[in-house]
């Protein structure tokens, strides 16, 4: 491969060959677009004008093109673009490039691009292939929800969104397909986005362990590349390009119960009673398939529940929202409004011959709205009303890969004889067939796209219906760009402990790939947990996002009670640390919707060039200063855990349990059964409120700050109403220690009054002082400063 001819604009610049294109340009500071043609016969631009054709892209936010450099070389066959962050060095005469920071540092080398396109029946089959050099040493990260350690060296995965029951350790693909991935060397990070909404593979140097080999369904590669140097810095950069979660309601961060088998609405009365009753905080509890009349979407069963607004108004009483799961698959029955107006408008995916495609999900026989287009999301947006008006908080799309268990009309597809027609009638999963059609697109190209429609039309529709309050959705199934509209859930796991220590690496494989609102069923959906596993979970699930029980018809009840003591006092002593921690997840969530970053964070994004942080993938970073090791072996009294650089201080329980550590060691920590191991870094400031039985306010009327001293100190913490978009508050502490002086100053923003008169402040790491200024009271006790102080408090003066 070569390329020939170079089209040079202030904003793109594009590569010509006799059989390819690359083309380059710039969407955001330090990002990089790289579009790779590799069979330009296809498209019709081998003998006609030079212009790349437009390209629709699902995941990618728009902006605005920057304006890049170009030079060539001395060595006539080398041409640079680039913008001040970055460069793309190509070489013309290979048809190859090299990914270039500021500095000069050769952070990938593409080691070719090709591609075929190949006739037939019923469409062009293509392939895309994409190579890239990897050095020995070279860590990825990311990929979306996949299995594995951190670290997906060696290993190879598909991006085919698929219904999996159950899936195990090693199940690949899952549900969710997003093709990001982070490259790590020596400290330093970049990134790669193949925004490819096509089946695709890619081989992680498992078969030839110095390339990274991409190959995808469709005609082209279209790639960003990202420059670090941090992870943290590839990761705001992805997220600019595909969207940030919107904050949401705090609410959604309480506690959540559900279950795919509460018969009634009696039994979901009983459910909340029961959490009530004995003292356990719940916000929310979820309405699984059976609510439905016949499983069709948009109804109720008026048997099981006459009355669903006066249910819903009976749980608000008691500070518990419903949330209603909502299946795309609607039921084929003339009469039932839903399909008649999805029949009327042209709203359904179709067969190659062009009958309206049935299959069988839930519901029997049943068809599929299309969500590629606009027209047909306005519409199922608006289908959110009915729910919207009878009091539904939030809404549960599942079965969104497409899920479809059997094909009812699919295989209406011509037989010819001019070609092979390999990709005739061709299922694979429990989906749709390849050559399904989605308006003018095939079900090949938006599979992977499709949940991502989905809940693109319901995010929008609750905007439109309720306007005041932030939409919560959860998905199963998504793509790049799924964070803009919903909380993501990995599936349906099982009660196994080696379920429980994935959770860790798939939603730190999530974060870094822009999804921060996670969770896992907890403690796990199939099977049959014990107390023990249901502590553990619990410990672990404290710190998800989303924070949710959930079983499958057919297994054991799982709500804490039905387990017994111990078990039920532990649940109920980490349901009210989960509540205390809740002023700095919802700062945290406020900060994914800012800057993209997640709330669960891998050790190695603050340590990039410490390998054994890159290796400790079963501990996590909540936030930038709360280290956590979860206890995620059955019958473990004893955690062992690395601590990176710095200086931490046991906090085991959201409290100090011991002196400091030094850090860049492996530490053993006592865990028994109700004790989850954490440590707070040197300089961390972590704010904490008092337990309650279900949220009410962002604007805390309690509020700690636990804050492990050194010379410099840090905190951040964001309030508001926790519901709508009104006034707001961020306030942000800064100290500075000396060698017998320790300062801490507090400055706000935002409009929102604050709802407390004082603050704590437990000051970690000092020894007693001679003067304290600026506080109402304060005391020393068992090496801790504790310190009273305003709310409007400004400055704080310690004198050792």
């Amino acid at each position: 491969m070569r390329f020939d001819d170079i089209s040079i604009e202030p904003n793109r610049v594009t590569f010509w060959g006799p059989r390819s294109a690359l083309e380059i340009r710039s969407p955001l500071p330090g990002v990089l677009r790289l579009r790779h043609i590799p069979a330009l016969s296809h498209s019709g631009l081998a003998h006609g004008p030079r212009e790349l054709p437009a390209k629709q892209s699902f995941a990618v936010v728009e902006h605005a093109q920057r304006p890049l450099s170009f030079r060539r070389e001395a060595q006539a066959q080398v041409a640079v673009v680039g913008t001040e962050e970055l460069s793309v060095e190509v070489r013309l005469d290979q048809g190859s490039w090299s990914l270039k920071d500021a500095s000069g540092r050769e952070l990938s080398r593409c080691e070719g691009f090709s591609g075929e396109a190949m006739p037939d029946y019923p469409v062009t089959r293509f392939r895309s292939r994409l190579a890239l050099h990897t050095p020995a040493d070279e860590a990825w990260l990311g990929f979306g929800e996949k299995v594995g350690a951190l670290d997906k060296r060696g290993m190879r995965f598909v991006f085919w969104n698929t219904d999996v029951v159950p899936h195990h350790p090693d199940t690949d693909p899952l549900y969710q397909s997003i093709p990001f991935s982070l490259g790590l060397r020596d400290g330093v990070a970049w990134g790669l986005y193949l925004d490819e909404s096509w089946r695709m593979e890619v081989d992680v140097a498992s078969e030839d362990p110095s390339l990274v080999r991409w190959e995808s369904s469709g005609p082209e590669l279209d790639a960003y590349v990202f420059v670090g140097p941090m992870p943290a810095d590839v990761v705001r950069r992805y997220t600019a390009l595909t969207g940030r979660q919107p904050l949401p309601p705090l609410w959604s961060l309480g506690a959540q119960q559900s279950r795919w088998g509460y018969e009634n609405a009696a039994e979901i009365r009983s459910v909340i009673h029961g959490y009530r009753s004995r003292k356990l905080p719940l916000d929310c509890v979820y309405l699984d398939i059976d609510y439905m009349e016949g499983y069709k979407v948009w109804t109720w069963d008026k048997a099981r529940y006459p009355d669903p607004a006066g249910l819903a108004s009976e749980a608000a009483q008691l500070g518990v929202k419903l949330v209603t799961i909502i299946d795309p698959g609607v039921k084929q029955e003339p009469g039932y409004r839903v399909y008649d107006e999805a029949l009327a408008g042209d709203h359904l995916v179709r067969n190659d011959r062009g009958s309206v495609l049935v299959g069988e999900v839930w519901p029997k026989p049943a068809v599929f709205p299309d969500f590629t287009r606009e027209s047909v999301r306005s519409w199922w947006g608006g289908l959110h009303r009915g729910f919207v008006d009878a009091g539904i908080s939030g809404f549960w799309n599942d079965m969104n890969e497409p899920a479809c268990f059997r094909l009812v009309n699919a295989n209406e597809t011509f037989s010819i004889n001019s070609a092979p027609a390999a990709d005739k009638d061709k299922v694979e999963g429990p989906t749709l067939p390849h050559d399904a059609r989605h308006g003018e697109k095939r079900h090949l190209e938006v599979h992977n796209v499709y949940a991502l429609g989905m809940a693109h039309a319901a995010y929008e529709g609750l905007r439109r219906l309720a306007p005041e309050r932030r939409p919560f959705l959860l998905t199963r199934a998504g793509f790049a760009g799924i964070q803009r509209y919903s909380a993501v859930w990995t599936g349906d796991n099982s009660s196994y402990w080696s379920h429980l220590e994935l959770s860790i690496s798939m939603m730190l494989g999530l974060g870094l790939s822009g999804v921060s609102f996670t969770g896992a069923d907890i403690p796990g959906f199939m099977g049959r947990a014990s107390g023990e596993m249901l502590v553990r979970w619990m410990q672990l699930g404290t710190f998800y996002p989303l924070m949710r029980n959930h079983s499958a018809k057919g297994t054991p009840y799982q709500e804490p009670w039905r387990f017994g003591e111990p078990y039920l006092s532990l649940a109920r002593e980490w349901l009210e640390r989960r509540y205390r921690l809740l002023p700095t997840l919802y700062s945290l969530m406020h900060e994914s919707s800012q800057e993209g970053l997640p709330a669960l964070r891998p050790l190695v994004m603050y340590a990039p060039g410490d390998v054994e942080a890159l290796r400790m993938d079963d501990a996590f970073l909540f936030g930038r200063d709360l280290l956590v090791a979860p206890v995620v072996r059955q019958g473990r009294t004893h955690r062992h855990v690395y601590l990176p650089e710095g200086r931490w201080l046991p906090f085991f329980d959201l409290g100090q349990t011991g002196e400091p550590v030094e850090g860049k060691q492996h530490v053993l920590a006592e865990a028994p059964l109700g004790t989850a191991p954490m440590w707070l870094r040197a300089g961390g400031a972590l704010a904490l409120t008092e337990p309650a039985q279900h949220t009410t306010s962002a604007n805390w009327t309690h509020l700690t700050w636990h804050i492990h001293v050194a010379a410099r100190v840090e905190g951040t913490l964001y309030e508001d109403a926790g519901e709508g978009y009104g006034a707001s508050r961020t306030t942000r502490l800064s100290g500075d220690w000396t060698k017998d002086l320790f300062v801490l100053e507090r400055s706000t923003e935002g409009a929102l009054p604050p709802s407390r008169d004082t603050e704590t402040l437990c000051l970690y790491g000092l020894t007693e002082p001679r003067e304290v200024l600026g506080a109402r009271e304060h005391r020393f006790v068992d090496g801790v400063l504790l310190v009273d102080v305003a709310a409007d408090w400004k400055k704080l003066e310690v004198r050792l």
